[in-house]
């Protein structure tokens, strides 16, 4: 099985959606984690309502620091906020390193973490299915 990393600044919002997208559409063959550089320690709510209302929505999702994850051997890292492309550190071995960004939705409407699921199911979901195809 195919690892992957979603990595963003707090691992509040976009990389806990993605993780969640990843699991639910390629979990088959594709297992995803969230990170963040510097982890807020929580989830934020309308990340996890918008999750509930799609059922894909996990209890173990929490927010947690890159350092909790690093003895796992990931097949692609994907970046989804400039800082943390900025800061994110070397991978050893085969890891592929992509940056995708996508708006930060933490302080806005509920109607700006519909349009960050829809983002991330349109464009992160086609790019990790290219990308571990190799």
């Amino acid at each position: 099985m195919k690892k992957v990393l979603v990595l963003c600044t707090g691992n509040s919002c976009r990389s806990i959606i993605a993780e969640a997208l990843i699991n639910s559409k390629l979990g088959e063959r594709i297992e995803a984690y969230s990170s963040g550089v510097s982890a807020s320690g929580l989830v934020n709510p309308n990340a996890k309502k918008i999750l509930e209302i799609k059922n894909i929505w996990k209890d173990e999702y929490h927010s947690k620091r890159l350092e909790t994850l690093l003895h796992i051997d990931f097949d692609l890292v994907i970046t989804v906020c400039d800082n943390a492309s900025q800061t994110c550190p070397i991978f050893p071995g085969k890891t592929e390193l992509v940056h995708i960004g996508f708006d930060d939705p933490d302080g806005q409407d509920f109607e700006e973490f519909e349009a960050c699921y829809k983002q991330v199911k349109a464009k992160l979901i086609p790019l990790v299915k290219c990308i571990l195809k190799k």
